[in-house]
């Protein structure tokens, strides 16, 4: 298994409150990798707790770094990232 990291600007325009949040904590909990998040040089959270994620504090425009190993990783990331940067409050 490799690790892999990929750091991502969040695109929702409120960051990540409690519905981006959630979208993105089932997608890294539904993916079977082990997935991590943090924001700037904080330390990482597991990215398939809402809590953890809400608990960033996360906003517009903040970079993240993911970091996820398993299957597949680059995939898994591609998926979170994609959330990550879409504007879920458009």
């Amino acid at each position: 298994m490799t690790e892999v990291s990929r750091t991502v600007r969040i695109g929702s325009s409120h960051g990540l409150h409690a519905r981006p949040a959630k979208l993105f904590a089932q997608a890294a909990r539904d993916s079977g990798a082990n997935v991590t998040i943090a924001k700037g040089a904080g330390a990482p959270v597991n990215a398939a707790s809402i809590l953890g994620v809400i608990g960033l504090g996360v906003e517009f425009g903040d970079y993240v770094t993911l970091t996820a190993d398993g299957d597949a990783p680059d995939d898994v990331l591609d998926t979170l990232a994609e959330l990550l940067t879409t504007d879920h409050d458009a």
